[in-house]
């Protein structure tokens, strides 16, 4: 991106993290807001997240000052589309906060366009090693996907899709997101299936798309196709509207820890009454600046 008034060129710091793989670059715009990125967000996004030409990430997050909470949380996926939340990056955002003592104590509460997530953050030697977060009640009722599918809910639904069924159940953690259990995961076409539900014309803003295995009970593993990034190494909100899914499946436990196996790492996920519980890493790889 080219300033057309002056040849010099501005500069922003960054910091590279990931929550089981899931990975972003995160700006610190929690002294200046947002007025920091002199640059149009979804483009920026775009730019940066290529893995060939940019930075290369799941997409971009900001990490801003906040009247309701102690910070803000925006993220943009791979595509430039904004997203209500991520579970893998909020505890990112948790661990940066706390490190770089912007934030120093080991309850947080981020605002996020899905509303306010209270974050218990693991220390050990100065240091946040894993992050559990209350991520909200499930919604199950169609219009809060949304699908456009009658009913109170929508589990284990066979779906007509573009001449194919799907058995889906579906679930907003945050985000929409539509199950679908296979007795075994790693050869289901999810580069073919996943776009083509993601941009079905049931869900009005497009969904996230999980492929799920039972390996024993409450032990599960999934892939995910994300709405804007495609296939990633792991899902936060997605791990979370799985082991809801089990649950109302009868395959797992409600208020009993669930283990979710990604292709990043391992997530501990427990669905109770009141609320979804997220359990995992955050790990930071490196820092940088990047011309704009």
């Amino acid at each position: 991106m080219t300033n057309n008034t002056s040849n010099e060129q501005s500069t922003l710091s960054f910091v590279k993290m990931h929550g089981c793989g899931n990975d972003y670059v995160f700006f610190d715009c929690f002294a200046e807001g947002e007025t920091k990125i002199n640059a149009p967000l979804d483009m920026l996004a775009r730019k940066l997240s290529d893995r060939h030409k940019g930075i290369g990430s799941d997409g971009i997050v900001l990490i801003l000052p906040s009247d309701v909470a102690d910070a803000k949380m925006r993220m943009f996926n791979a595509d430039g589309s904004e997203s209500g939340m991520c579970g893998n990056a909020i505890r990112c955002v948790g661990k940066y906060l706390y490190e770089s003592s912007a934030v120093k104590k080991p309850q947080i509460k981020i605002e996020t366009l899905s509303g306010i997530k209270s974050l218990e953050l693991s220390i050990m030697d100065g240091l946040v090693n894993t992050v559990r977060v209350d991520m909200g009640a499930a919604k199950l009722s169609p219009e809060d996907i949304p699908v456009k599918l009658v009913g109170e809910s929508i589990i284990g639904r066979v779906v007509n899709i573009e001449g194919n069924r799907y058995e889906l159940t579906c679930v907003n953690m945050g985000n929409p997101h539509a199950v679908i259990f296979k007795d075994e995961i790693e050869q289901f076409d999810l580069a073919m299936v996943g776009p083509t539900v993601e941009c079905a014309k049931i869900f009005p803003e497009r969904v996230n798309l999980e492929v799920a295995q039972i390996v024993s009970r409450n032990n599960i593993r999934m892939r995910v196709w994300e709405r804007g990034s495609g296939e990633t190494m792991a899902c936060g909100t997605g791990a979370c509207a799985v082991a809801v899914a089990a649950v109302l499946m009868g395959y797992c436990d409600k208020d009993m820890d669930i283990t979710v196996q990604l292709k990043g790492g391992v997530l501990t996920i427990r669905y109770t009454d009141e609320t979804v519980y997220m359990t995992g890493n955050c790990e930071k790889v490196f820092e940088g600046t990047v011309a704009l």
